[in-house]
């Protein structure tokens, strides 16, 4: 197997909590680089205590790429794979081994799974792939704020996939979130004709509860033209549906999301929003009908739009109410079912279970809506 020198690189500021646990993982690297944008806690100690070269420099006027850039002149330059991993991401074991097996001579860049999220239960939330690994050479950082690696080589770029890379990412839910706003308000400024800077600017507004310069925005994006990419595209349908839906425009929602089921009906996302619309009106046949095309849906997506409640339980538990309250009990268990094994910690889908089999067991004929056991 091919053999290669690695180096990991990062940027990080007052991320202590993380040091030892991250180290841990990226041990199995040949060097370990990073950029220390002025924390005031035992980080850089930590760090450099674990065998870390820790290089401290504040970054002024702030923005992500010119630290990413920063940090990236940093790595020696005999490293022929370079990794950019924040403090609070951590590989799975034996990801270096992965990684040589699947790179190669002339490979620019390498693809690898990554977990953003996690939920309550420990199953994984959002996951995709990324592409954070590459050359030393012919690459750089780009954008403010949810900065993306950029290609500058004069060859065409060869990527691979590094299957069985396993990435893990552990936020901390007390960041802020303060300095992303104005970083996306100037990445449109800086590049106005930007369709994806435009997306992500629409984006926070939506997490901000902005609700009409949520929808002011998204809608420019998917005016223009360039505004190419259909799976972003249906991302800010979505948002703009339910950005209505917190102002308690239901039909205008309703329309977006239908809309954006016709942008993009391979993934699931869509169908299982205007699902969850629907089961809240009591259109039963049209949660059936939704939920099943959603479940046709059987090879997961690896972009970043694909979201973990679609491919756990909630499909099948939107399912199975479709099912109950239209009558067809064997179906509803079935879907309850299938619901309770993705997520066996769930005493509500117990319930619906238990209600359901004796509901069958009672051979009820008559409409399950006129008895009065609802599922919930």
């Amino acid at each position: 197997m091919n053999h290669y020198r690695i180096c990991v690189y990062a940027i990080c500021k007052n991320e202590e909590k993380f040091a030892d646990a991250w180290m841990d993982s990226m041990q199995e690297a040949d060097a370990v680089v990073v950029l220390d944008t002025g924390s005031t806690d035992h980080t850089v100690e930590k760090l450099r205590a674990r065998g870390a070269q820790v290089y401290q420099e504040e970054i002024s006027p702030w923005r992500f790429d010119a630290a990413r850039n920063r940090s990236l002149e940093l790595v020696p330059q005999d490293a022929e794979i370079c990794v950019c991993v924040d403090l609070d991401e951590r590989f799975e074991p034996g990801w270096r081994e992965k990684l040589e097996a699947a790179w190669q001579p002339g490979t620019h860049q390498a693809e690898y799974r990554y977990t953003w999220n996690f939920n309550p239960d420990g199953s994984e939330g959002w996951v995709f792939w990324i592409d954070k690994i590459h050359a030393r050479q012919g690459f750089q950082w780009e954008y403010p704020v949810h900065e993306v690696l950029h290609y500058t080589g004069p060859e065409p770029r060869r990527l691979v996939t590094a299957e069985g890379v396993q990435l893990n990412h552990y936020a901390d839910p007390a960041k802020s979130r303060a300095q992303y706003l104005p970083l996306l308000e100037l990445a449109v400024e800086e590049k106005p004709q930007d369709p994806r800077a435009l997306h992500y600017l629409g984006r926070e507004y939506f997490f901000r509860g902005e609700w009409d310069r949520c929808i002011d925005t998204l809608e420019r994006y998917l005016a223009r033209p360039n505004a190419r990419w259909t799976e972003e595209r249906c991302s800010s349908m979505r948002y703009i549906a339910q950005a209505n839906l917190r102002k308690g425009q239901r039909e205008e929602a309703r329309r977006w999301y239908f809309r954006s089921i016709g942008e993009a009906p391979w993934l699931r996302e869509p169908w299982l929003d205007l699902a969850a619309l629907l089961s809240e009106e009591g259109d039963w046949p049209g949660v059936v009908y939704l939920t099943e095309a959603a479940l046709r849906i059987q090879e997961r997506p690896r972009g970043y739009f694909s979201e973990g409640y679609a491919w756990g339980s909630a499909p099948y538990d939107l399912a199975a109410l479709g099912y109950y309250y239209t009558g067809d009990l064997p179906r509803a268990l079935e879907m309850a079912e299938t619901a309770l094994h993705l997520s066996p910690e769930d005493e509500r889908l117990k319930k619906n279970c238990a209600l359901i089999r004796e509901k069958l067991e009672q051979y009820i004929s008559p409409s399950v809506q006129e008895t009065g056991a609802n599922l919930k």
